[in-house]
């Protein structure tokens, strides 16, 4: 097992000060990191005192230690799961030859892309939230989003290493375009859309971060099954990071629902202005919010039919999330049905299963995503409320694909354009839902309260009471 060194200047595992070229490029990157991080960062909380985990080994068991830090003296670096002795590639037209421990001429270009592509979200999240804080709910939530903030900061240099590693002045020029790029700028935007959509409340920050990062885990566990060894093994630890930013968002969904509920018990009303009245947010409101957050995430998946994730899979470079569990690893002549459409009518079309890999890995993240819905209906149901949470199809609301501009309701239906004008209301967030939700965004940092609309947590974080003082702020 492999060991952080934390006494250099950039924290790893990669033995960094035995390539010198390598630690003075990343050591001359590592200033503009945290020049970026100062701007487009946690605004208004830099010098604050935050209760934060680093990750100390990349081993499962005791991988990370808590403490109170200021976030730029955060140490991020540089962390890859250790190697696995004599690991062969599992999938594609290469199966059984040796992994690769340099990067193939002939995939150079495409792998630096999905490098830059998976880099390029990390720092977006954490520009897309950065005046989050000024409304937080609690103090435990305030640290919680620091904690997913800092940790899209490692795992930016994550590809940033690979991209200097592996990929020579090219790879130079794109870690740098990585802090050049801001998320909804009009001129430079992230690459990836849903990265450009602003987040200005903590109901889109839950969503975000139960659908959205939910998608970043699929990504990862594609890319952790690649065939290029330090990609897979940087994209493993990160998973191992990424699970706690998917806890954040079920967790405060579980809560909006939990204190909706109170409510709704209390006043014995399902009455969306009575609910509203009383400071939480009705059931129909966050249905609308699941509806805009999930149909977003589905296009990070891309095209259902993809001639790029068919040469990515065949190339042994970017695998299906667990594909140990498949029996076919080349799937070189067999076929994959899905939902088409002929005559403005769905019909179901065979295509070659290279082709499909996007669609499958997108199913098995909506399969993923269904967990979550699951657990809040059992928890409208033990209140006695007939009102099921679901979700949208994945053909609703899509621009990406098959479905793309197409007219489709959230359960699937073709409809009409005037149709789906009419009753984009009904289905997503309206202005006045919006502001409503604006209007519940107000900061709490008193360590014993919590903001009305969501409940409490159950417990603490590693232990520590609920009513922690986990973040110091201090202006």
């Amino acid at each position: 097992m492999s060991n952080l060194n934390y006494q250099e200047r950039i924290p790893n595992n990669v033995d960094l000060s035995n390539d010198l070229s390598l630690q003075r490029a990343l050591e001359h990157w590592q200033p503009k990191f945290k020049n970026w991080w100062q701007e487009m960062g946690p605004d208004g909380f830099q010098a604050s005192d935050v209760y934060l985990r680093t990750a100390i080994s990349v081993d499962s068991d005791g991988w990370a230690s808590y403490g109170k830090i200021k976030m730029p003296d955060y140490r991020w670096g540089i962390f890859l799961n250790d190697k696995v002795k004599d690991r062969k590639i599992h999938f594609g037209d290469n199966l059984g030859q040796p992994v690769w421990q340099q990067v193939p001429g002939d995939y150079r270009s495409i792998l630096r892309r999905l490098i830059v592509i998976q880099g390029d979200t990390e720092p977006a999240s954490v520009e897309q939230q950065r005046n989050l804080g000024k409304t937080c709910p609690s103090l435990y939530d305030l640290r919680n989003l620091f904690q997913v903030n800092v940790e899209e900061g490692r795992h930016l240099w994550a590809m940033v290493y690979l991209l200097h590693a592996y990929f020579g002045r090219d790879g130079r020029e794109e870690a740098e375009g990585l802090l050049e790029r801001f998320s909804g700028d009009q001129d430079n935007p992230r690459i990836l859309g849903t990265f450009n959509e602003p987040i200005t409340d903590w109901v889109s920050f839950f969503m975000f971060t139960y659908f959205t990062d939910r998608d970043g885990k699929y990504q990862l566990k594609s890319l952790a099954e690649s065939s290029f060894d330090p990609l897979a093994r940087t994209c493993q630890f990160m998973l191992t990071e990424e699970a706690h930013h998917m806890q954040v968002g079920e967790t405060g969904i579980t809560r909006m629902l939990q204190r909706t509920l109170e409510i709704m018990k209390k006043l014995k009303t399902d009455s969306i202005e009575t609910i509203r009245s009383a400071g939480a947010i009705d059931l129909q409101t966050i249905q609308k919010y699941i509806n805009f957050w999930f149909s977003s995430s589905l296009d990070l998946f891309g095209s259902e039919i993809s001639s790029n994730a068919a040469s990515s899979f065949a190339n042994g470079l970017k695998g299906r999330p667990d594909e140990s569990r498949y029996e076919n690893n080349i799937e070189k002549d067999t076929e994959f049905k899905l939902d088409g459409i002929e005559n403005n009518k769905i019909t179901t079309q065979a295509i070659p299963t290279r082709n499909a890999m996007n669609e499958i890995t997108r199913q098995a993240y909506i399969i993923d995503c269904e967990v979550g819905l699951k657990r809040w209906n059992r928890l409208i149901k033990k209140a006695d409320y007939n009102i099921l949470l679901s979700l949208p199809s994945s053909k609703f609301r899509r621009n990406i694909g098959i479905w793309a501009g197409m007219p489709v309701d959230p359960q699937g239906k073709i409809v009409t354009e005037t149709e789906m004008n009419k009753n984009i209301n009904k289905w997503l967030p309206s202005i006045d839902d919006k502001e409503f939700i604006k209007s519940l965004m107000v900061q709490v940092i008193d360590p014993e309260k919590t903001a009305s609309w969501i409940a409490s947590p159950n417990r603490g974080i590693n232990n520590l009471e609920i009513n922690y003082k986990y973040v110091d702020i201090i202006q």
